[in-house]
């Protein structure tokens, strides 16, 4: 049930007697960490989640943003981590289905997919299977359903041996006037639940994502859903068919909790009751009671509130599409949730109750103890146990950094022909049909930071992610976050939890940006150990015109390349560090939030100037893999020099430090030489560090003082990473 003893007497002391066994169950799920949010609430309250072009901020299914021309974007994340842990495949698919129930039931076309994944060690059989089973569940119902999966990320860390993380973020484009809420109205109006058929599967699943596993968690294979792309591709257009349509009073989807959260939410965002008869509810498995089917979490199912007179024409219009519907039950003045079965009361709740009075839970906080030694050390003075040209070829090969081909390969990227820019760069395009625009989408993050500094590592991840944008040219305009974690009743835990929600309010005022959507996934323990804390930051950008996009890789020879942003020795948090010696120490890289908005103010007028023929993020592996990886993605080398950034100093540490340091606010450049006098001259204005370091062209990446690698050997490296 995911109850403490203390909620039981105090959901005793609410009712004034013992619950019926349905009423504990329907306690249990809206109670737990999944649906009640009972330790992330009072903390998510620090987002900013207003803005000029917030149509739909937090609290219902997804949010909405203006972007122009009449049109909204409707984005959100969500997780579907410890289903995916025990059935990889089909815990990754019905996360992308429920993500996707997300935003057509807000009224929104689907556009697109993106994922965030974690794993332990790619080296390692058994994460292989996990990672394998993901990338194609993702991709199964994905391609099945025809969206495309545009972007993502993927990395391995110890940290996620036994707890895999799989986040996925759905963006849907829709006319503002056609934006549905779910906010039951109307006493007496009908509740239609129409899609797949309720069996037993998925039941406990929202309380078994509020509990920590153990070595009995595959006991709990049946917790997990099971998709079936092809029925919910006809339940999705038959939604969007009925977008906008006045006899549809509200529409929600069932997703964790099934029944027991839709129809709650339903009602008590309108003020309303609702009275369920759950024999009115098609089964698919007989012998069914009132319990599984209100806590069952089978797929492809919406709820749709209309009133009586119009049932039969929307029941005729679901059946168009081979969409069996019933009438369930109906919506009351009662604010209260009424469960029938065989014609007996079976549950009767105070809908404020299960919603508003979720009783919270407020942890101690307790800074690691460890921290601070682990911030002490500098990895500068460590030995480097390989040259830099090595150490560039090894990075390149890492899994996590290393081309991504061999997962994207396996989405449908195209699907839907609106894609302009593919998976591979920065960030996704995608093409707003009807307007000469496009939605730039990312997802970040980056626990290496936040492990060493919580709130400046999750800062980090809504810099990165809005970096991604803007290097294609896009204004970012607002996040969706999933907040990855473990045992929040563990001090430290909830510490990090607390102090990295701190950070994405700081750097989301500092870029403007609000929060308008998002999801909290705590519990993520196995046997009492925690992942590192991993908060992913998913991103959506405008470009008015798709036509001036960029991209990450070299487009001719003899261009200049230059370094915006600050250059330092530094490699605390890097993936380099992590690499060489295993570890994770030292300082993580500084970061000035003014600073970053005005890097990113000055590509966006350098882009706008048509100043810029490439531009990249420098992010994991630094200023070298970046150089790297424009080389690889623009087919052509680059000489590079860096002694006057190294100044006196030539040793290795320093050189390795200034390479791959993965110091923050910057990008790497290419263009003209008669745009360099006007681009100093931009940076001046913003106050900026602008560093020319060569030049594009040859076979080969070369920096001065450090190495000369072949650029089919860096391919080679780069291409086979996760093969």
């Amino acid at each position: 049930m995911a109850l403490t003893q203390a909620e039981y007497e105090l959901a005793y002391e609410q009712l004034n007697r013992h619950p019926t066994k349905v009423e504990l169950g329907i306690i249990g799920a809206l109670w737990s960490e999944h649906c009640g949010y009972k330790t992330s609430k009072p903390l998510l309250k620090r987002l900013p989640t207003t803005g000029d072009r917030v149509l739909q901020g937090p609290g219902e299914n997804a949010g909405a943003v203006d972007i122009g021309d009449g049109l909204a974007a409707v984005f959100k994340i969500e997780s579907h981590n410890h289903p995916s842990a025990i059935e990889p495949y089909q815990g990754a698919a019905t996360g992308v289905g429920g993500i996707l129930r997300d935003i057509f039931t807000m009224g929104a076309r689907p556009v697109a997919l993106l994922d965030s994944l974690r794993f332990g060690p790619h080296e390692e059989e058994a994460q292989r299977h996990l990672f394998d089973g993901v990338v194609a569940g993702i991709g199964g119902y994905g391609n099945c359903i025809g969206v495309p999966t545009v972007g993502g990320e993927v990395y391995f860390d110890e940290s996620y041996r036994h707890n895999c993380l799989v986040n996925a973020m759905c963006v849907g484009i829709i006319e503002h006037d056609k934006l549905t809420r779910a906010v039951a109205s109307g006493a007496g109006n009908s509740l239609l639940l129409v899609g797949a058929d309720t069996g037993r599967d998925g039941i406990h699943g929202a309380t078994f994502a509020s509990v920590q596993l153990d070595d009995s968690s595959e006991e709990r294979r049946p917790a997990v859903q099971v998709g079936n792309p092809f029925l919910e591709k006809c339940l999705m257009e038959a939604c969007l068919e009925l977008a906008g349509d006045p006899r549809v009073v509200a529409m929600q989807d069932l997703g964790a909790a099934g029944l027991t959260s839709s129809t709650a939410e339903l009602a008590h965002r309108g003020g309303c009751g609702i009275d369920i008869d759950v024999d009115r509810v098609s089964r698919r498995e007989q012998g069914m009671n009132a319990y599984e089917v209100m806590l069952s979490e089978s797929q492809e199912r919406m709820l749709l509130v209309v009133a009586p007179e119009h049932v039969a024409a929307i029941q005729e219009r679901f059946a168009r599409w081979d969409l069996h519907s019933d009438v369930i039950g109906t919506i009351t003045d009662s604010a209260h949730m009424v469960i029938r079965e065989a014609g007996v009361v079976v549950c009767d709740l105070p809908l404020g109750m299960l919603i508003d009075e979720v009783p919270l839970r407020h942890p101690e906080t307790l800074r690691p103890s460890g921290l601070g030694t682990l911030l002490r050390k500098d990895p500068l003075t460590g030995q480097m146990p390989w040259t830099t040209g090595e150490a560039l070829l090894r990075l390149l090969h890492s899994p996590n950094i290393g081309s991504r081909r061999p997962v994207f390969r396996r989405y449908d990227h195209q699907v839907g022909d609106d894609t302009v820019m593919p998976p591979g760069g920065d960030a996704a395009l995608v093409r707003v049909r009807g307007t000469r625009g496009a939605i730039a989408l990312a997802t970040d993050g980056n626990a290496r930071f936040a492990v060493l500094d919580p709130r400046v590592g999750a800062a980090i991840a809504v810099c990165e992610a809005a970096r991604n944008v803007v290097a294609v040219g896009a204004t970012p305009l607002a996040v969706t976050n999933c907040l990855n974690f473990g045992n929040p009743e563990k001090p430290e835990v909830f510490w990090q939890l607390q102090e990295a929600i701190e950070g994405i309010a700081e750097a989301c005022r500092a870029l403007d940006v609000p929060v308008v959507s998002g999801n909290v996934s705590l519990h993520n323990d196995t046997n009492g150990i925690s992942i590192d804390p991993t908060a992913v930051i998913g991103m959506v950008g405008l470009i008015d015109d798709v036509e001036r996009r960029i991209g990450a890789g070299f487009v001719a020879d003899g261009d200049l390349v230059g370094v915006v942003g600050p250059v330092l020795a530094e490699l605390g948090g890097s993936e380099y560090q992590r690499l060489t010696a295993g570890v994770n120490e030292g300082a993580r890289p500084e970061l000035d939030l003014k600073l970053e908005r005005r890097v990113q103010s000055f590509v966006l007028e350098a882009h706008a100037e048509r100043l810029l023929k490439s531009c990249h993020d420098v992010s994991d592996g630094g200023i070298a893999v970046a150089l790297a990886e424009s080389c690889i993605l623009g087919g052509r080398g680059a000489v590079a020099r860096i002694q006057e950034l190294v100044g006196v100093r030539t040793d290795t540490s320093q050189v390795a430090g200034i390479l791959f340091g993965e110091s923050q606010s910057r990008f790497l450049i290419s263009f003209d030489k008669e745009a360099s006098m006007p681009l100093q001259e931009l940076a001046g204005r913003h106050r900026i560090p602008l560093s020319e370091l060569g030049r594009t062209g040859g076979g080969h990446i070369h920096v001065d003082l450090a190495f000369d690698v072949d650029l089919k050997q860096a391919r080679e490296a780069y291409e086979t990473a996760l093969v």
